[in-house]
């Protein structure tokens, strides 16, 4: 009998490694028809969901109430699993190079308690060849074992969108890899029970591994020309969004905007591509520029925000600038690799000290992560400048009232509203006077 076979009828059991944005949705998924053991190496995750709660909240605390995942983050209960996933962050460091660190830690968690028989499926974004190249050997020499003989690798990279409750796991198509055709088909046995979309079977891991970077550095690259508009707009004195909504106007547009561009995928995957270009000779042209575009975009911000200030005839160093949102998107709770902290940092070296509230983002992460102090939205008092930094549905709720008092009191040309993500009325912000700019 094969081992997804074995995993249906629940003698065997399925492991995932890493309980995060993508690790528990896809626990909770294979859960539904499998025996699945949720492992992590934080033990305050883990005594999170034992308590019932979502700190992602992808999927809610009801949902891992109900769940049934034995959790742990004792490493030997791996044993009794013979399914692995691996779904670790995959970060860069500051100089913007692969950290493989959190996966090759993972792969020496598996290997020191992986069994014969075992397959083991990597879903973190890694750059072609890291699966082979590096993850195997780890397991090998933690394991004792060799691959290929007395186990076997897979890879399918994650695609899910933290945050988005309509792109699902479930319904979005899984790309699915082996080592050989044993392996492959096992994989897609598996996967193929929980992803209703289906899955889309390629003929090597690096196929896979490659599929993962290109799609997040594509739309990278579309959005960091988005950006790079925007700044020649704002010299052409014209209107972005009008732009681009005229232009949607036919079929074939591709509906990108510009942004500030974070998170664990698209502001990390392209440089994972870069590396491994750079080290066979290529150097990065349209990829590495798209990069260095959408990095700058929280000083081309901050920019705006300065002249804004200057325009209302009051000392910027003295302004009180209360930013709104810090984790990297709308909606979600994720502060990883947010952008946000760019124009946050860079008002400090003008002398500002922003405010930051954030209804979402966790306040011990964010102090820990950034060393920024959330507020809570009724601090927010005698603002001069509103920065609306993220697309939070409790932002787009805001009665006109209510971002009023957040501001002093004074003339409406003394007081500045910047919306990054678009969400306001433009027009009626203008006719009452604001100094308004909107990306």
């Amino acid at each position: 009998m094969s081992l997804s076979k074995d995993l249906k009828a629940k003698k065997e059991s399925l492991s995932v490694i890493g309980l995060g944005y993508v690790g528990m949705p896809l626990a909770l998924a294979f859960s539904k028809i499998y025996h699945v053991i949720g492992y992590d190496i934080s033990s305050d995750v883990i005594k999170k969901y034992k308590e019932g709660i979502d700190p992602t909240k992808e999927v809610g605390d009801e949902a891992i109430k109900k769940a049934a995942i034995d959790f742990t983050d004792a490493e030997e209960n791996l044993r009794l699993a013979k399914f692995h996933i691996i779904a670790v962050p995959t970060p860069v460091t500051s100089h913007k190079m692969p950290d493989l660190k959190p996966v090759e830690t993972a792969s020496e968690i598996v290997g020191r308690n992986l069994l014969k028989g075992s397959i083991v499926v990597y879903e973190s974004t890694v750059y072609p060849g890291v699966t082979e190249g590096i993850c195997v050997p780890i397991l090998e020499k933690f394991s004792g074992l060799t691959c290929g003989k007395d186990f076997k690798v897979g890879y399918s990279p994650e695609r899910i969108n933290p945050g988005d409750k309509v792109h699902r796991l479930e319904n979005i198509r899984k790309i699915v890899s082996g080592m050989d055709e044993e392996s492959l088909k096992e994989v897609t046995e598996v996967y193929s029970r929980i992803i209703n979309a289906g899955v889309y079977p390629v003929s090597s891991i690096k196929v896979a591994e490659a599929a993962k970077v290109v799609e997040n550095s594509q739309r990278d690259i579309n959005i960091a020309f988005m950006n790079e508009l925007a700044m020649v707009f704002e010299r052409m004195q014209i209107d972005t969004r009008e732009v681009i909504e005229a232009m949607s106007s036919k079929w074939n547009s591709l509906n990108f905007y510009p942004g500030l561009v974070g998170g664990h995928c698209i502001g990390v995957d392209p440089y994972y591509f870069i590396y491994e270009a750079e080290r066979l000779g290529y150097h990065s042209q349209i990829i590495l520029s798209g990069r260095k575009i959408n990095d700058g975009m929280g000083e081309f911000i901050t920019d705006i925000i300065l002249k804004k200030l200057i325009l209302t005839n009051r000392p910027v160093r003295d302004s009180k600038v209360a930013v709104l949102g810090i984790t990297f998107k709308e909606n979600c709770p994720d502060i990883r690799n947010t952008k946000v902290v760019d124009i946050y940092h860079k008002l400090q070296e003008y002398g500002i000290e922003p405010v930051v509230y954030d209804p979402l983002a966790n306040a011990e992460e964010t102090k820990k992560h950034y060393g920024i102090s959330l507020i809570s939205r009724e601090e927010i008092k005698e603002a001069d400048c509103l920065v609306f930094a993220v697309a939070h549905d409790e932002f787009k709720a805001l009665k006109e009232k209510e971002i009023m008092a957040m501001f002093k009191a004074g003339k409406a040309e003394e007081k500045v509203l910047i919306d990054v993500k678009g969400i306001l009325d433009k027009d009626k912000w203008i006719e009452k006077g604001y100094q308004f700019w909107r990306l």
